[in-house]
């Protein structure tokens, strides 16, 4: 009798244990579900917006809103406050802060890394000093379809190997193939055989 009922325990047991691993999938499914519906959701809300500026007009509107940083008149004496530092300083005043070097020359500091609150600076009249934004072209690497490549600036054995074989953990085989004695250095102009 205790055989039997041991028996039936086991049989209710592992059905219980199906039936709520069964219930758990089909709850992460469910979750997963939603969560994707939403996300694509947005993602086709996001490009039917109206045309997103450039880079460049976003960069040039931040220069503009940060040239107004200041609106006092210059020079003027500032003192300093706590958590300050000559970067934060010459945010307040001129938008950037780039122009700290000129409120260190200007108030002759020794150290620049290290000012106290209490301490009373110049501010000079200077032309703030701006990020000069540069759009470099991107290029596109085609595919490597021959068994040789010449190394170009900027490359590194991942990218020649996702490249070549569309795959970038291959690159020890590039390494193997041309003796490489440093993975990590690669120069430009080197021929690397690529084996197929």
């Amino acid at each position: 009798m205790n055989k039997k009922v041991v028996e039936k325990v086991k049989t209710a047991e592992s059905t219980i244990s199906m039936v709520l691993g069964v219930v758990v999938v089909v709850v992460a499914g469910i979750i997963l579900f939603n969560y994707f519906k939403g996300f694509i959701k947005k993602q086709s809300e996001k490009e039917t917006e109206t045309i997103t500026p450039t880079q460049e007009e976003i960069f040039n509107e931040e220069v503009e809103k940060r040239t107004s940083a200041f609106s006092g008149e210059l020079p003027a004496k500032y003192e300093v406050e706590k958590g300050d530092s000559l970067w934060k300083i010459s945010i307040k005043f001129y938008g950037y802060g780039y122009n700290w070097v000129d409120i260190s020359k200007e108030n002759n500091l020794r150290n620049p890394g290290q000012i106290e609150a209490g301490q009373e600076f110049i501010i000079p009249n200077v032309e703030p000093k701006k990020p000069i934004l540069t759009v470099l072209p991107t290029i596109m690497a085609g595919p490597i379809d021959g068994n040789s490549y010449e190394v170009k600036k900027g490359d590194n054995l991942w990218n020649i190997s996702v490249r070549a074989y569309q795959d970038g953990y291959k690159w020890p085989q590039i390494v193997q193939a041309n003796d490489i004695a440093n993975p990590d250095i690669i120069h430009a102009g080197n021929v690397l055989v690529i084996p197929r």
